[in-house]
């Protein structure tokens, strides 16, 4: 595995290694009122490092919450998984399918190597894992725990640790790394068994 990406060798039914890469709270939330309620600039530019130069999957609730600013975000080949078949955007590719996403973010372009990350949101993230097409999993945890209405929030989809095993930490030993922000976070990234 490489410091940020999917092992290419290790591959996916969309015929170039995937992977997933999300921060959320200790018990999960990912989002809340379409948003993500904390700022840990440290974990924006672990997904910067890790998701620019490849293509990326996302839902069309998380195309709508990026900011007009990083829409298409740069370097990247930007699908939307989208049930509206009508639904189109400057610099993004619609999809209608999980597998039809996965192979127009492998294309080569616009960004796109044949590395793929799913950025979200939480249907897709389950979704990706339901059908099995993740190889890797990055994930930052955020040690805060976001208050409010469940109901209203996106939550992580459940790592499974028969699945998934940890691979690497950091910060190592399984510490806290402090943002400059004033939030405490880490980062473990899992390949699948």
């Amino acid at each position: 595995m490489s410091a940020t990406g999917p092992d290419r060798a290790s591959g996916s039914g969309a015929g170039s290694a995937v992977g997933a890469v999300w921060a959320q709270d200790r018990s999960g939330v990912i989002g809340a009122d379409g948003t993500v309620p904390w700022d840990v600039p440290e974990d924006l530019a672990l997904f910067s490092r890790t998701t620019r130069g490849h293509g990326v999957v996302m839902g069309r609730a998380t195309w709508d919450s990026l900011p007009d600013r990083f829409r298409p975000l740069p370097g990247r080949r930007c699908v939307v998984l989208t049930r509206d078949r009508s639904w189109t955007a400057p610099g993004a590719v619609p999809a209608a399918t999980l597998p039809e996403a996965l192979a127009a973010a492998a294309e080569p372009g616009d960004g796109a190597d044949g590395e793929v990350w799913v950025i979200g949101g939480a249907q897709v993230y389950a979704l990706a894992l339901d059908e099995g097409v993740l190889d890797v999993l990055v994930v930052t945890e955020v040690d805060l725990e976001v208050g409010g209405d469940r109901s209203q929030q996106a939550l992580a989809p459940h790592v499974d640790p028969a699945a998934w095993s940890a691979e690497r930490r950091e910060p190592a030993g399984g510490g806290w790394a402090t943002s400059r922000t004033g939030p405490r976070y880490r980062t473990t990234w899992y390949r699948r068994r």
